[in-house]
């Protein structure tokens, strides 16, 4: 009973390690969104999350080995030295290559996983020379992102329930449905009702943005982070992006995204009740696309600029994914 017993510990562990080595954490990974079962990190979609992301994996590896066999080693420590088949323990106290073995190898350990951390480290924060500015401010509860050379400045508001329901069926038809709700009754009457608008039409729900900002493709982006009330952050998974807006100060922070796309993110530190409703899109397109944009922003015709990254085929959101998403 006892060798079967750590037969099937030993084969457990065995399989465990090969699940944590096969790459199921990329398969089950979303690219600038979340998916629907999501394990380990967003995939990249610029070198420096390239970077985050295998050390992730590398990291989850080496603690996935240890751990299992720290566990095999313990099974058969209890199954091999328990008192029944040990009536007369060993009396020894110290074995010398063992102490300095395991003294040795969790440094060995240590220096290895810090020699790409440090790697990470300087290149996040060495700044190369940026092609665009953007300044990124916190507002209770919304973003404001300001492109500094262009001096033009884009208001992001999340699009709710209610908006995706007025727009599909018209003030009336909706106050005639739901004016008489309140509370999570009309929360859960929202949520029920949206749903299939949201996946018809291909959004991401508590994702999407009335306005969205776009940036060319392979260009570095340097974003200045404030804010004008509480503490937030400015967060962008894919982009390997977190940076803390706090009032007063303006932090940095820069990427540059290799592959055209929809990435979103959202405020990540508790900032207040509507914590929730602050999501940040940004629209990665090819320059000429860009170029089309921000015409259209200077103009100030936030409609068209809009349908030029609706038009967009090439960064549209996945859809295959959206639904599971939701």
């Amino acid at each position: 009973m006892s060798n079967r017993m750590f037969g099937a510990v030993a084969i457990m562990a065995a399989a465990c390690l090969a699940v944590a080595l096969g790459g199921l954490a990329p398969a089950l990974a979303g690219l600038g969104q979340p998916s629907n079962g999501e394990l380990g990190l967003q995939l990249p979609a610029t070198p420096i999350m390239g970077q985050i992301f295998d050390l992730f994996h590398v990291i989850n590896t080496i603690i996935t080995v240890i751990v299992l066999f720290v566990l095999v080693l313990m099974v058969y420590v209890m199954y091999r030295f328990n008192e029944k088949r040990n009536p007369a323990p060993s009396r020894t106290s110290h074995n010398t290559m063992l102490e300095v073995a395991w003294t040795i190898l969790p440094i060995l350990i240590l220096v290895g996983i810090s020699i790409p951390s440090f790697h990470l480290l300087f290149n996040q924060y060495n700044f190369p020379k940026p092609d665009l500015t953007i300044k990124a401010t916190g507002n209770a509860w919304f973003w404001e992102h300001e492109y500094v050379d262009d001096k033009v400045t884009i208001t992001s508001n999340m699009v709710n329930d209610e908006d995706v329901l007025r727009a599909k069926i018209g003030d009336e038809a909706y106050d005639k449905q739901f004016g008489s709700l309140e509370g999570a009754a009309l929360h859960n009457a929202l949520y029920k009702a949206s749903l299939p608008i949201w996946n018809e039409e291909k959004k991401l729900r508590r994702l999407t943005v009335d306005q969205e900002i776009a940036v060319p493709v392979n260009k570095v982006v340097d974003v200045l982070v404030t804010s004008n009330d509480v503490i937030h952050s400015w967060t962008i998974p894919s982009f390997g992006v977190k940076m803390q807006a706090v009032p007063g100060r303006v932090a940095a922070v820069w990427f540059k995204a290799t592959k055209v796309g929809s990435y979103h993110g959202q405020c990540a530190v508790l900032c207040g009740k509507l914590h929730s409703a602050m999501p940040i899109a940004v629209r990665v397109v090819d320059q000429p696309v860009y170029d089309a944009w921000m015409a259209a922003v200077k103009a100030k015709d936030k409609k068209k600029a809009q349908q030029i990254l609706d038009a967009d085929t090439a960064s549209k959101v996945d859809v295959q994914s959206v639904a599971q998403a939701q």
